[in-house]
């Protein structure tokens, strides 16, 4: 029988075990019965198989709490209960049959308790967060979330009119996950758990685990079932592997283009349009800005809430899905930027989660960023990093994404990053460096490429630390993070820097555009031009372009030019592939009227082309990251701004690439070439077709005339403020 305490805490829901005394109990040899039931005016136990009328239970005075014996029963059995609920003066009473979520056992299997306690449970969304599912033939949902520090954890929602009181959940103290089952709860349905937090403090969050959210400003989850489990293809993997050509469009979803000429276009839109465009425009890869839930339309999606909800902007996971599996139909991979860096605030959000710092660092020495106001995750504490790279495998193993762009890898790494002295906290060993985030790093990387071969992980790393895409120790406590490939943000910058002087002065500055081959292989290098170089009064690239007008159209296409060249893999943000001429609006849809304009027409022929021959020729990609792959022709030519480099396949082929970086066509340049014989030109980024002056060369071939090391030379026309990728022998048809 319970006791005046046990109604009073159950009303205050503040009752530290609701499965202890709610549901049916044995007691003193005889069957009870207890339901919290606010609203309830009378209810009935009824036998499940039969349907019969077992036994009433009285109400406990004024309360919302029923509670009795059944007569001649002491053995318990299948029952539901049919609850009458009050209604209005004059009206009949309505009555509703209900399955009793403190009929059901415990859900966690003592392995997943176990390895969640561990905090090295590798797939935590299997067991936590929202799931449909069936427990002995009743169809419901089964609810499971971590506040190891709460004094009481309740699913509400608009099953239960959000009334914390109806469902509070049992929790497996070993593990400190608060877990419930409840009948009849359904696909769609919307919910979060309020949480009586360690201080008593009540507080509403959404479910860290969800896998679909409200649209903003909602705040709920939504449930929602896990998508089935995909494997990594052999072509997928092929094509994400270090020699494989890599040419990837970096999109943000929300303005890439509007329908109407206002509203977003959904992830089904986006897959009858984007994709096409992506594919015939010769891209390998499609790079998303965050598409995980997030709060603020315009933090472009790098401040997350949502880890695991696919952006209901867009529509829903299913749709996601369709997105992802239209990309891999037209050859197309996708990875998308992935923000485990740190989190919003939001109060509904993983922040004071249980009333505890149980995410976030306590000291905001060390928790929190003061570059975007937001809060650093705890890389020290397993459950976190856990919850971490459990996400990663949720988008890489259930929407079958081939890659992750880990966001703002440098912030992770350093203690002081953007803090000043004594506004941050040493390490153990009393230095900069964020050990538990290179663990975590380590990790990550090790766990992803020992369960999913194939995958890319890549880091936004914008500083000097050592072995970034290097693979770790065999322990994991040294070595390098382990990512594939790493941003090579000192090349943009030098090459931005470079293209911005005024042909005049590029003279005196040559070496922005040499310096970094001293160190390009001691990474494996992504070449970005990303969203980041085109906002916050940083001007299009087109803008950036020194120059009248046709000279600024040249000089992209140059800069194009010579980064598809180069050694590394290439990464452009849309509208930059037809010289998009204002910054990035991230409310606007691209301005895609320019492409009928022959400048930017012209500029977009030429991505497409460099696409092309980028990846048929193995000379231009096979050793990106590889020192045979590059070799200087002639880097010493500051007075003219000449610079020409050879690129080579692992079976001896070879490409050459001349950039002339001033106004001035050099008639006769003489270059020496490391292969006798008959050269084309591939790539003539002067060309007439993309907007240039039309100057080239047509058939060329050596003479045994020495220049640059090489016994065999070509003579050659440079195109003013150009770059030509040559070929030995006929390009193929």
């Amino acid at each position: 029988m319970l006791s005046d305490h046990d109604v009073s805490a159950l009303m205050a829901a503040r009752h530290a075990d609701p499965f202890g005394v709610l549901g049916m109990h044995l007691q003193g040899g005889r069957l009870w019965v207890n339901a919290l039931l606010p609203d309830g005016h009378a209810v009935d136990v009824v036998e499940r198989s039969t349907q019969r009328l077992v036994g009433s239970l009285p109400r406990r005075g004024d309360s919302g709490v029923f509670s009795g014996a059944l007569a001649g029963r002491s053995v318990p059995f299948d029952y539901q209960l049919r609850v009458y609920w009050h209604q209005g003066a004059g009206s009949t009473a309505s009555s509703t049959l209900l399955d009793d979520p403190y009929a059901f056992t415990e859900l966690l299997s003592d392995a997943d308790a176990w390895l969640l306690a561990e905090g090295s449970h590798q797939r935590p969304y299997e067991c936590l967060g929202a799931h449909p599912d069936t427990r002995a033939g009743i169809p419901g949902t089964r609810f499971a979330v971590w506040a190891p520090n709460a004094k009481r954890v309740s699913v509400v929602g608009n099953f239960n009119q959000w009334d914390g009181r109806r469902h509070p959940m049992r929790l497996r103290h070993g593990c400190g996950v608060w877990e419930i089952f409840l009948p009849r709860v359904a696909r769609g349905d919307v919910y979060k758990f309020e949480i009586l937090g360690a201080h008593d403090k009540v507080t509403l969050k959404a479910d860290p685990y969800a896998f679909q959210s409200e649209l903003r400003p909602g705040t709920a989850s939504v449930v929602c079932g896990l998508p089935a489990r995909r494997a990594m293809q052999p072509a997928r993997a092929a094509a994400n592997a270090l020699g494989a050509p890599m040419s990837m469009y970096e999109v943000h979803l929300g303005s890439w283009r509007k329908a109407d000429g206002w509203r977003w276009l959904n992830y089904r839109e986006l897959a009858d349009t984007l994709v096409p465009y992506a594919r015939d425009l010769g891209f390998t890869h499609l790079e998303l800005l965050p598409v995980s839930e997030h709060p603020f339309d315009a933090s472009w999606g790098y401040q997350p809430l949502g880890l695991f909800s696919p952006t209901a902007r867009f529509g829903s996971p299913e749709d996601f899905q369709y997105f992802v599996d239209a990309a891999h139909a037209a050859g197309l991979g996708v990875i998308l930027d992935w923000v485990p860096a740190h989190f919003p605030s939001d109060a509904h959000g993983l922040a004071d989660f249980d009333g505890t710092h149980l995410y976030e660092y306590a000291d905001p020495k060390e928790g929190f960023h003061q570059d975007w106001n937001t809060l650093i995750y705890n890389f020290g504490r397993s459950e976190v990093r856990n919850f971490l790279i459990g996400n990663a495998f949720y988008w890489l193993e259930r929407f079958g994404i081939d890659g992750l762009r880990v966001d703002a890898v440098a912030s992770m790494l350093y203690r002081d990053y953007s803090r000043g002295p004594g506004q941050w906290i040493p390490n153990r060993h009393g230095g900069r460096e964020n050990l538990e985030a290179m663990d975590f790093l380590r990790r990550l990387n090790h766990q992803i490429g020992v369960e999913r071969p194939g995958t890319l992980m890549i880091a936004e790393e914008s500083t000097a630390f050592p072995g970034v895409s290097r693979p770790p120790a065999p322990d994991l406590a040294s070595g390098g993070l382990g990512f594939h490939f790493k941003w090579n943000m000192g090349w943009m910058h030098d090459a931005l820097d470079y293209m911005q002087l005024d042909p005049v002065y590029r003279r005196h500055h040559q070496n922005l555009l040499t310096f970094g081959l001293m160190y390009a292989f001691s990474e494996n290098f992504v070449l970005p031009l990303s969203h980041d170089e085109v906002v916050h009064g940083k001007r299009s690239l087109l803008g950036k372009m020194t120059g009248d007008p046709w000279q600024q159209f040249a000089n992209l296409r140059t800069l194009y030019g010579l980064m598809w060249a180069y050694p590394g893999k290439k990464l452009l943000f849309m509208g930059s592939e037809f010289a998009q001429p204002t910054e990035w609006a991230d409310a606007d849809s691209l301005p895609w009227h320019l492409q009928d304009q022959p400048a930017h027409a012209g500029v977009q022929r030429l991505v497409h082309d460099l696409n092309r021959v980028y990846c048929a020729f193995p000379a231009l990609h096979e050793q990106d990251v590889e020192p045979g792959g590059f070799s200087w022709i002639a880097h010493q030519d500051h007075a003219q701004s000449v610079l020409a480099f050879a690129r080579w396949s692992r079976s001896g082929q070879c490409a050459v690439v001349v950039c002339n970086f001033t106004p001035l066509p050099r008639a006769g340049y003489r270059l020496g070439v490391p292969q006798g014989g008959a050269w084309r030109e591939l790539i003539n980024t002067d060309a007439a077709v993309y907007g240039g002056s039309g100057i080239g060369n047509g058939s060329l071939h050596t003479d045994a005339q020495w220049a640059h090391g090489h016994g065999q030379s070509l003579v050659l026309h440079l195109p003013p403020l150009s770059c030509l990728v040559l070929e030995p022998g006929l390009m193929p048809t």
